[in-house]
């Protein structure tokens, strides 16, 4: 089955202040879907078309070589921005707050606290040159990683194609191409980094995180 734009759990709306409805409207409805337009038509006619993006991404030196690029570009921009509406929400509607239960225990254990992984967070999201993304992951030894890919990169893809490898999950993830942030902050990426605290759902992470280490 070809791969479909998922729907936003919340209005375009819901995010504001800090992102504001234009650019959801934008980046969910334009730039997402013209990355699952683009997977589709690298995948037609092969045998990994319909499976499910993550599987593709993370056995991208598998497929014909003339469509890994297109794929790793697309199937991971579709995969990277299912994964970021997921773990957003409205501010004081799920979003904001503080990480609890095992996740947050993990994230003291790991970075000392949750301010210093906070820190840290932010480091690779504003020092990432160009575009691309930072990310919260668990190793497949069950750990807590912090570190950033470029352009649509996954931290699931194979590590000659930007990733970390199979059995590394990404749980939080944050874009920082411009698209996702240029209408309101312009060239100001701290700014648009500190505003994203406000709108994680941490619920959702946790989920993420228990399924990643079960």
């Amino acid at each position: 089955m070809a791969y479909e734009l998922p729907p936003l759990p919340y209005s375009v709306d819901a995010l504001e202040p800090h992102i504001d409805a234009k650019t959801m409207e934008i980046h969910h409805g334009k730039h997402h879907k013209a990355y699952v337009d683009k997977a589709n038509a690298a995948l037609e006619g092969t045998d990994w078309a319909g499976k499910p993006v993550e599987q593709v991404i993370s056995a991208l030196e598998r497929l014909p070589h003339e469509i890994q690029g297109a794929v790793r570009n697309n199937a991971g921009g579709h995969a990277n921005h299912s994964l970021f509406w997921q773990i957003l929400a409205p501010e004081g509607k799920g979003g904001g707050g503080r990480p609890e239960g095992a996740l947050g225990d993990a994230i003291k254990a790991t970075f000392g606290s949750f301010d210093e992984f906070k820190e840290k967070f932010a480091d690779a999201a504003a020092s990432r040159f160009g575009s691309g993304w930072a990310w919260l992951c668990v190793s497949p030894e069950g750990k807590l990683h912090v570190y950033s890919t470029a352009n649509q990169d996954n931290p699931k893809m194979p590590e000659e194609f930007g990733g970390k490898g199979p059995g590394h999950t990404p749980i939080l993830g944050l874009d920082v191409w411009e698209h996702a942030y240029y209408l309101n902050y312009q060239n100001r990426r701290p700014d648009y980094i500190n505003a994203f605290w406000n709108v994680v759902n941490w619920k959702k992470v946790g989920e993420l995180f228990s399924e990643a280490k079960a």
